[in-house]
């Protein structure tokens, strides 16, 4: 005898009904772990997010993926912070970080380092610690958030007041959070990573470094395609032939990140420029969503 689920009437099973069988719900183990060495204020990392999360979303079944903060700026100093791009002061990093920006079009103000200049990338990156120990979940959610505050809206992400925003903005207490942030468990965590970050020799952001079971594994330096890091993850798995997940369609990617910058959605979903406004109109309910413009780029925001 059977209750059909679908009909919810019991009877005779049939002859052709197979009363025994085999299955295997256990997922595959993941045997790769990829290492996103990284930081709050680093802008080649926030020009990188349309590449990494098409990447993640496709291929992040195959990866343990573990996001380190790598500390870019503990304070300003007497000294360059960072002589390779010419930077010795607040002042200097406005230049550079729009030049990324028109770059890579992820839009970058830039302005706040001439009007409220960041002391100390350690701050957020505390937070980001805290909220990684307690609620891994959304560690990456207040990094994005802290992003398009920071880069595109010009909010200083070393002051409370904005981390607090921030952190109630992903559903969590922000007071609490930076309380927590302030004390000594954050900064040991934080040196923590900055100590597997040396030890996986890393030297500059972003990076990310693949590796196997063995501990081998490949060290990507700087910004690449997609099919760069997916070549990459393919040589530790000789032994299968990677394939990527089906995307997800706009409107699911527009309520899991509430915010997507036009570059973001044509790296996503392999379309021009010029394609960009009739896409979304056939992708999205008109009530769903607003269009804004920030510096000649365009973005969708969630309703």
């Amino acid at each position: 005898m059977i209750c059909n689920m679908e009909t919810g009437v019991c009877g005779p099973a049939g002859d052709d009904t197979i009363s025994m069988e085999f299955i295997d719900l256990s997922a595959p183990k993941k045997t790769i772990d990829l290492y996103y060495v990284t930081d709050p204020i680093c802008s080649h990392c926030w020009a990188l997010e349309p590449v990494l999360r098409k990447f993640v979303h496709q291929y992040g079944h195959y990866f343990n993926m573990h996001t380190l903060m790598g500390g870019l700026l503990e304070k300003w100093g007497d000294g360059p912070v960072d002589p390779a791009n010419g930077i010795s002061g607040p002042s200097d990093v406005a230049g550079h970080w729009r030049e990324v920006g028109e770059h890579s079009r992820m839009p970058i103000d830039g302005t706040v380092w001439y009007d409220n200049p960041i002391s100390s990338s350690f701050i957020p990156s505390r937070v980001y610690k805290v909220i990684q120990q307690n609620h891994p979940e959304l560690a990456n959610v207040f990094l994005r958030r802290a992003r398009e505050e920071l880069f595109a809206f010009n909010k200083n992400i070393a002051q409370d007041d904005v981390l607090i925003k921030i952190v109630n903005q992903v559903g969590l207490n922000g007071e609490e959070i930076i309380k927590q942030s302030k004390l000594p468990e954050a900064d040991t965590k934080l040196h923590e990573d900055f100590q597997l970050v040396r030890q996986l020799g890393v030297r500059g952001f972003p990076t990310i470094v693949i590796m196997n079971e063995e501990q081998k594994g490949v060290r990507i330096v700087g910004a690449k395609s997609v099919e760069d890091y997916a070549n990459s993850l393919q040589q530790l798995l000789p032994n299968e032939t990677i394939k990527p997940k089906q995307l997800s369609g706009l409107a699911q990617l527009l309520q899991q990140e509430k915010l997507l910058f036009s570059r973001e959605i044509e790296e996503f979903y392999s379309i021009n420029k010029s394609e960009f406004d009739a896409f979304v109109e056939k992708q999205l309910p008109q009530d769903s969503y607003t269009v804004n413009s920030l510096l000649g780029e365009t973005y969708i925001r969630a309703k």
